[in-house]
């Protein structure tokens, strides 16, 4: 059968501050997926959290873009932000920024990372979900998980993955894609996705000479970026990923393996510094130092005629201590940096913050060098 698998997310509140979820937003969320589930709108769900993201996990045969289900979680959101604002929680309702839901959830603020497939015997899946950087913060480990033989063995030794995958990206500032084959074209990716504010990875597809269909993802993640939506700094992206493993993909263990270097993102503090990415645990997915440094956590699922399992909390490990450890060393690198780069993003990248009106208003006192 197919599956849609919807991973929907947004800050719709703080507590405190940009720290974590008040667990009465989950509980709203839960009660509103239940609702949902016994009118067989969705399959199954599961709600959990990142930082200060609610995220929304279901499962349905509605198709991506499906109006019932965007609209769910979009109605969701809104009563959890009353809520939110009812407890005086931070931010409430940041990531909403229309009044009033237009058919699909696309431009409106929240994540969205979503697709649909056919299921096969075992069908393990892993939603990955960040806090306090951008989409971009996918493209590296994205990239080792699916052509980089030193990460995935498979790429090696594994017929059914040996010919490499399709990476499909896209141009967020000029709103243009292209689809690029690897190993073949892997020069040419890097040099696209290695400038993670600007390209980023949206979908991977498995090869025609692959067993997989090849118009099926097997990967996808959330492009949003609230700063071109409402033209200002309105919060951070915190982007959340779905990956596929197995039999003809990479293994579980070649997925996480992808996140054990603890990268550097863009993100953090106000959105405009840069540090690394720590793979933690749910419940250590709390923002604190510094609003960060940057979190991602991943849930596995196992899925079976669009239901799922309880999740594995898959970073929740003490495999993963020594690279929490040295994102703890380069936090304390960056930080020593204050307000210089490249701890600070640089100017660019700055232009959706309050820098330009720092500029702005010493205009008439910058004078012409003569």
């Amino acid at each position: 059968m197919k599956t849609t698998f919807s991973v929907i997310k947004a800050d719709v509140g703080g507590w405190p501050g940009h720290a974590s979820v008040h667990p009465d937003l989950e509980e709203i969320s839960r009660k509103n997926l239940s609702e949902a589930k016994t009118k067989k709108l969705i399959l199954d769900f599961h709600v959990t959290h990142c930082g200060d993201d609610l995220e929304l996990i279901m499962t349905h045969t509605n198709g991506v873009d499906a109006k019932e289900i965007h609209s769910l979680a979009w109605d969701n959101f809104c009563e959890a932000t009353e809520r939110a604002k009812k407890l005086g929680l931070y931010g409430a309702g940041q990531d909403l920024l229309c009044d009033a839901f237009s058919g699909n959830i696309k431009g409106m603020g929240p994540g969205i990372a979503e697709m649909e497939f056919t299921e096969r015997k075992a069908e393990p899946v892993i939603v990955f979900m960040m806090d306090k950087t951008e989409p971009g913060a996918f493209n590296f480990p994205i990239f080792k998980i699916f052509a980089d033989p030193f990460n995935t063995a498979g790429l090696i030794i594994d017929p059914s993955i040996h010919d490499g995958f399709v990476f499909e990206v896209w141009d967020i500032e000029e709103h243009k894609n292209v689809f690029l084959k690897t190993p073949e074209e892997m020069y040419d990716l890097l040099a696209l996705i290695g400038a993670k504010s600007r390209y980023v990875i949206k979908r991977v597809f498995p090869k025609k000479s692959s067993k997989l269909p090849s118009d099926e993802p097997v990967s996808v993640i959330s492009t949003e970026k609230l700063y071109q939506i409402a033209g200002e700094y309105v919060g951070k992206d915190d982007p959340a990923g779905v990956v596929r493993a197995q039999s003809g993909l990479p293994a579980v263990g070649e997925v996480l393996e992808g996140f054990s270097l603890g990268h550097l993102v863009s993100g953090w503090m106000r959105g405009s510094h840069n540090g690394p990415l720590m793979p933690v645990s749910i419940n250590d997915a709390q923002c604190t130092r510094f609003d960060g440094p940057p979190r991602v956590t991943a849930l596995g699922f196992q899925l079976k005629e669009g239901k799922i399992t309880e999740p594995v909390d898959l970073f929740d490990d003490p495999a993963f201590d020594i690279t929490r450890k040295e994102a703890q060393h380069i936090t304390d690198y960056m930080r020593r940096h204050g307000p210089f780069e490249p701890h600070r993003l640089p100017m660019a990248d700055m232009e959706y913050t309050t820098l330009p009106k720092v500029i702005k208003k010493l205009g008439s006192r910058l004078k012409t060098i003569k």
